[in-house]
């Protein structure tokens, strides 16, 4: 028996990437999957998950509408018939020099970040509580409450707001058995840094995921698998004492001092 067996997840912007990594490590520990993406590969991915055995579910939801994430929640529950555990993945990173930055990008980011986290939480916390408990991960980032680079002013603010979210969530939920902390990831080979790449530098994006690279003191990008490993940790048993937490899972690349690629 998997360390999740029995326990039922929803995981949000779970189609690709880092949702895409936590749900394939979910699934090896044995937990029940809703899988949320406003894209259609999600339900191909959850017919994917089922041939290995896992049970799982796709849901088309847009986490920034209330009402989109109530059926979220809703198909949850009548499917599984409770949640145990919330991964709040869903995010958004568009690079944008802040002086020509409209508003249009920057509520994007608070629509997706912020508000879609909200959102969810608020909805999946009442199940949790009536279930005696639960599990929520919040995907922050190293970004904004640590580090920034030029372009990342909405995606900062928006990640860092997620660290106070956390340990507000975690204060206020402890009476009701319910277990909140952040990952704060460093760069994770995604769809969404190669897109970033490719904005940084359209003629050679991999020189800069290269470079990106050279700069980590353990030399590479992290796979999502390896953020999806934390994450099960902090949705198991074995996680029953942290709480309000933010941890860093980067390859050491806040270390240095020097910002010198590869030294």
């Amino acid at each position: 028996m998997g360390k999740l067996a029995g326990k039922t997840a929803i995981i949000t912007g779970a189609s690709k990437g880092i949702g895409e990594g936590i749900a394939r490590v979910f699934a090896k520990y044995g937990a029940r999957l809703v899988l949320a993406a406003r894209g259609e590969k999600v339900l191909e991915f959850a017919e994917e998950l089922k041939k290995t055995g896992c049970e799982a579910i796709g849901v088309q939801a847009d986490v920034s509408n209330p009402d989109s994430v109530r059926q979220l929640v809703n198909t949850a529950v009548k499917t599984f018939g409770k949640i145990d555990i919330l991964v709040n993945n869903a995010g958004v990173c568009v690079l944008e020099d802040f002086l020509a930055e409209g508003e249009k990008n920057r509520d994007y980011h608070i629509d997706i970040n912020i508000k879609g986290v909200w959102n969810v939480t608020k909805a999946v916390a009442p199940e949790m509580i009536k279930n005696g408990g639960g599990k929520i991960v919040v995907m922050s980032s190293v970004t904004g409450d640590m580090v920034a680079d030029p372009g990342e002013a909405a995606y900062a603010m928006t990640k860092a707001a997620l660290v106070g979210f956390t340990k507000a969530m975690a204060r206020e939920l402890a009476s009701n058995h319910i277990n909140v902390n952040a990952i704060c990831p460093g760069y994770v080979r995604t769809p969404l840094v190669e897109g970033m790449a490719v904005q940084s530098c359209p003629e050679d994006p991999e020189s800069v995921i290269q470079g990106i690279a050279a700069g980590v003191p353990l030399q590479r990008l992290a796979r999502p698998e390896e953020i999806g490993e934390l994450a099960a940790f902090l949705s198991c048993e074995e996680s029953s004492y942290i709480t309000g937490t933010q941890i860093v899972i980067d390859g050491g690349s806040t270390l240095p001092e020097t910002c010198t690629m590869g030294v």
